[in-house]
């Protein structure tokens, strides 16, 4: 949605006083662009644990991102009255990835499966994600020793020329990669010099087994990459203008820091990297080692576990949009959940409930502080109308996004398509079918078009706990909505307050449905299952009975974001312990990006093929050796080297490296024999930040 651009500073005038903090630590930006909002915080380093200088809000804007970022930075330097110069270090988190995937958004990517059938594409969600965006199969490949199958690339080659016009980008997977590349390698720098687009190769992202879910992570990263690209160009362009010449870092999903050019080419290892900052500033604001940190935003809610200080990994793979992918993140379950969620009637039961999310709508609040009396004239024009419609207070408008990223429309998208302008439009005037309906929902699915609705935060407006946008067009929205029936033809709501408190309480429900479904699955249980049993209804629910039932965690609630004051007051009694929302809970994501570490790792395996040959496989490198020590020794060596390089381009000059080796050995008539061992280094260190 075209927002306006927000309230920002002009640049320094020559000869403009600042207070120069320098002598009192460096000065760190952090960012955090998020669904809705941009944060921007300045943190001052200490031995005391560092100060917020300032911080400021903005929005998200999703069609040219240097907007929002310019509104929120500019307003925290003004606030701060801090020369851009002393900045030292910028270092930004992001919920756009996330936000993408449990959208269902992102760019149009091929898939090339080298070695496998389309029997893969039903395993691991791979069909699934896959959706409507092409895919190749070319034999070839390697077996788990990493020999080579022929390579017969001709059906990439009679498909290449049509899809360098259709796609964005591409993502290989052959199988077997991780122990052998070279077909990987081969595919990549032949799409690359004959289409200049983006390719991301499997072993790349993982060295772990499991062709299916590799390749999936591998299609995600591909079609990612043009947003995260998008992301960090903004923002390089931004501080130029800005005279700030310091290191750009990006938060990556496990809460470690990394250089821009490193998450440019790994963009999916920024899923997650929003919450990972959050809970990095959770700590850091609170002090505390164990906790539930849940993190409500515009389009999601994001829970994980802290525990003795430090964040609970996910061991399986970041698990975002219903996906499992093999993106090393922190243990964090995403809800589609938040304060700009779509609001909806269940209609399939005969007392009426609502349904929050996934799908983000565009707030009827801020569609009216941007487009103003045309969004008033539609809602009342559908207010005077006899009878209700499913599509009351909805409308469409284009993202704004560049016209090169609507290539590959059917015939029917491309029609809709140009239907629908920067304006926004009644969709009871533009859709005339049901059909059209999901011609519509891919393009939002594509990021092509925004859909504006009523939505938490409208409610939260209506009754005066927001104030931030247009209370007029939220309220004309919740008249629309309370005209609604149930299946006993009754109004759903009294009044329009009646509504919007029905749709905060809800949001309060369904929050701490999301604390305790994370809580039970981190205790081994179905949490889903768990939350949906009646007994643990009963206790959200909090009702009396003969029988009264309650849950109560052995830890306390961080709640983190803007509208947690509003959302989280009611938690305690559902949750049986206390829920704390620091001062600085609106920009925890900002704060965690600057106080955290650079950290990469690298990973070798010695397998022994056949009896007497110890083979080292690490990333491009295969080599054989007669002996076990000599291999493993090698493999230390490589993986040291390896990490050694990666944390050099991650950001950091001065890292700690850490080698821990794994073996897998049997033992046959007392005889050790050696099956495989995998070595992992690990740099780590804090960021280099500018002299």
């Amino acid at each position: 949605m075209h927002a306006p651009n927000p309230p920002r500073s002009d640049p320094p005038a020559p000869g403009a006083t600042f207070h120069s903090p320098v002598s009192l630590g460096p000065v760190f930006l952090g960012i955090d662009t998020g669904g809705t909002y941009t944060d921007a915080a300045l943190w001052r380093d200490g031995a005391s644990g560092g100060t917020v200088l300032a911080k400021a809000k903005a929005l998200t804007t999703r069609h040219d991102l240097a907007v929002g970022i310019s509104g929120a930075v500019d307003a925290v330097l003004k606030n701060a009255a801090i020369d851009p110069a002393a900045i030292k270090l910028v270092s930004m988190s992001t919920t756009l990835a996330t936000n993408a995937l449990v959208e269902g958004q992102g760019g149009r990517a091929a898939l090339i499966m080298i070695g496998f059938g389309e029997a893969e594409l039903a395993r691991a969600g791979l069909g699934q994600a896959l959706a409507s965006d092409p895919v190749i199969f070319c034999p070839g490949g390697h077996d788990v020793h990493g020999n080579a199958t022929e390579l017969d690339l001709s059906p990439l080659e009679k498909a290449l020329p049509e899809l360098a016009e259709t796609v964005s980008g591409f993502a290989i997977c052959a199988c077997f990669a991780t122990r052998n590349p070279e077909h990987e390698l081969a595919v990549r720098d032949m799409i690359r010099a004959r289409t200049g687009l983006p390719v991301t190769a499997s072993h790349e992202l993982s060295a772990k087994l499991g062709g299916p879910r590799r390749a999936l992570t591998t299609l995600l990263n591909a079609r990612l990459i043009a947003m995260i690209d998008r992301l960090v160009e903004a923002t390089e362009g931004f501080l130029a203008a800005r005279n700030i010449d310091a290191p750009l870092m990006v938060v990556r999903g496990d809460g470690a820091l990394v250089s821009a050019s490193f998450a440019r080419q790994r963009p999916i290892e920024t899923i997650l990297s929003g919450p990972a900052a959050s809970i990095v500033g959770a700590r850091h604001m609170t002090g505390l080692d164990n906790a539930v940190v849940s993190d409500i935003g515009g389009t999601t809610t994001d829970v994980a576990v802290l525990d003795h200080g430090r964040p609970r990994l996910d061991p399986e793979g970041a698990m975002v949009g219903g996906f499992r992918t093999m993106v090393e993140a922190v243990a964090m379950r995403t809800f589609g959940l938040g304060g700009d969620s779509e609001v909806s009637l269940d209609e399939r039961v005969l007392v009426p409930r609502l349904k929050l999310g996934p799908r983000r709508l565009v707030p009827l609040a801020l569609a009216g502080m941007v487009h103003g009396k045309a969004i008033h004239a539609e809602l009342e024009r559908q207010l005077r109308a006899a009878h209700t419609s499913r599509l009351d207070g909805r409308f469409a408008l284009r993202t704004g996004v560049p016209e090169r990223l609507a290539a590959g429309l059917t015939r029917n998208e491309a029609r809709l398509y140009g239907e629908v302008g920067a304006e926004p439009r009644s969709l009871d005037l533009l859709l005339t079918s049901n059909a059209q309906g999901a011609t519509l929902n891919r393009l939002v699915a594509r990021g092509l078009v925004h859909v504006v609705g009523f939505t938490p935060s409208d409610a939260a407006h209506v009754l005066g706990k927001q104030a931030n946008w247009d209370n007029t067009a939220a309220r004309l929205g919740a008249e629309l909505f309370a005209r609604r029936r149930d299946a006993r033809g009754l109004l759903i709501a009294d009044s329009p307050e009646a509504l919007s408190e029905w749709v905060l309480q809800a949001v309060t429900r369904r929050s701490a449905e999301c604390v305790l479904e994370t809580s039970f699955a981190e205790d081994g249980l179905d949490g889903g299952a768990a939350v949906e049993h009646a007994l643990v209804q009963r206790a959200v629910e909090t009702r009396p009975g003969i029988v009264g039932l309650s849950v109560s965690l052995d830890r306390p609630v961080i709640g983190l974001g803007a509208s947690a004051p509003l959302h989280y007051a009611g938690l305690p009694p559902i949750i049986g312990n206390e829920c704390i929302v620091p001062a600085d809970a609106d920009v925890a994501n900002a704060l965690g990006a600057v106080v955290g570490q650079v950290r990469v790792t690298s990973e070798a395996l010695v397998s022994q093929p056949e009896e007497g040959v110890f083979r080292l496989s690490c990333g491009e490198v295969m080599v054989d050796f007669d002996e076990e020590e000599p291999a493993i020794a090698a493999a230390e060596k490589e993986v040291r080297a390896i990490a050694a390089a990666r944390a050099l381009e991650a950001g950091t000059d001065n890292a700690e490296i850490d080698v821990a080796t794994e073996f897998h050995v049997s033992t046959v008539e007392g005889r050790r024999m050696f099956v495989e061992a995998r070595i992992v280094a690990t740099a780590s260190g804090r960021p280099r930040i500018a002299a």
